[in-house]
């Protein structure tokens, strides 16, 4: 029980965050024109500044662990590549091939993952760590299975689009908060007072303020459209994935912060920039909605079994 009450409190209090957005949305505090400007504003701005803050006030030289960095971004490569290669053999519709490998194996690492470390941990390395591993391999990996697996006919010049979205990757607002940060850690560089104090509080707004827009964002009508690749994007994205590589990551000795951190890699819900994605480079999204509904509705329960199941076998204390 006690294991049980520990998974709770972890889980529920950010998915609570989330029901209040979409309570707001519902009667009429929150509109869709906030919705949008809000995840603008923390993907250009909250996002960076948090990451920026957590990397570059921690000794990257001190906590860098080689093994952890490439475990976390060897087993996110081999998720993508085995679930495009099942994707190849069971996915009959061509049209909606593109959205379900990226909805299966892209987790809102970044959201979801510093939220969770943090309910457990407070501040800590090991969140951004995994996401300097595997959120620039997101983005690589969804911009070649959507643009391969795009319909021709409306996608025009692929290699123009590869090119373009290559730039893009290389402007995102997140990576050049994870690198700006890891250049102040490797530097050593230490900001005046106030200057820590103005980082820190745009920082603050990131977690809380992303919750409450992924909660108003959620359309719950969409859930019901195509159900059975939902269903199974779903079960790869929240149970399969953990299945496979959590064991062999107990195996290489990964406890703790590092095993919360690869759990949240593996199993988070679907991040909603994957229906950005999607939707502007001609694949399925609507499939795409209704595997981030289902895995965010879903997510409550499956995270809480997996951190009752770390915490009963003592791989996170």
């Amino acid at each position: 029980m006690e294991n049980f009450l520990f998974s709770i409190n972890v889980t529920l209090p950010i998915f609570l965050v989330m029901a209040l957005g979409y309570a707001l949305k519902q009667i009429g505090i929150i509109n869709e024109a906030f919705v949008a400007t809000a995840n603008k504003f923390n993907f250009k701005v909250t996002l960076p500044f948090l990451l920026f803050q957590d990397i570059s006030g921690v000794d990257i030289r001190a906590v860098f662990d080689v093994k952890y960095v490439l475990f976390c971004a060897l087993v996110s490569t081999a998720c993508f590549w085995l679930i495009w290669g099942a994707a190849k053999l069971f996915v009959k519709e061509k049209g909606i091939r593109g959205a379900f490998v990226q909805a299966s194996f892209r987790g809102s690492a970044a959201v979801m993952g510093l939220a969770f470390i943090r309910n457990l941990y407070g501040a800590s390395a090991m969140g951004p760590l995994m996401i300097v591993s595997a959120v620039p391999l997101y983005n690589i990996f969804s911009v070649l299975v959507l643009t391969f697996e795009a319909d021709k006919e409306q996608t025009g010049n692929r290699g123009e689009k590869v090119k373009q979205a290559c730039v893009n990757i290389a402007k995102n607002p997140i990576i050049l908060g994870i690198l700006a940060g890891l250049i102040i850690g490797l530097s050593g560089i230490k900001f005046p007072l106030i200057i820590d104090k103005t980082v820190s509080s745009v920082a603050q707004l990131a977690t809380p303020l992303a919750l409450i827009t992924i909660g108003a964002g959620f359309e719950g009508r969409k859930a019901l459209a195509k159900a059975k690749p939902t269903i199974a994007a779903a079960m790869i994205k929240l149970v399969l994935q953990p299945l496979l590589f959590l064991p062999l990551a107990a195996y290489m000795g990964f406890t703790g912060e590092k095993m919360i951190a690869i759990l949240i890699m593996l199993s988070s819900p679907t991040t909603p920039s994957c229906y950005i994605m999607a939707k502007s480079m001609h694949n399925d999204e609507v499939l795409t909605a209704s595997v981030v509904v289902t895995t965010t509705l879903l997510g409550a329960f499956t995270l809480t079994m997996w951190i009752f199941i770390l915490k009963s076998v003592g791989l996170i204390g």
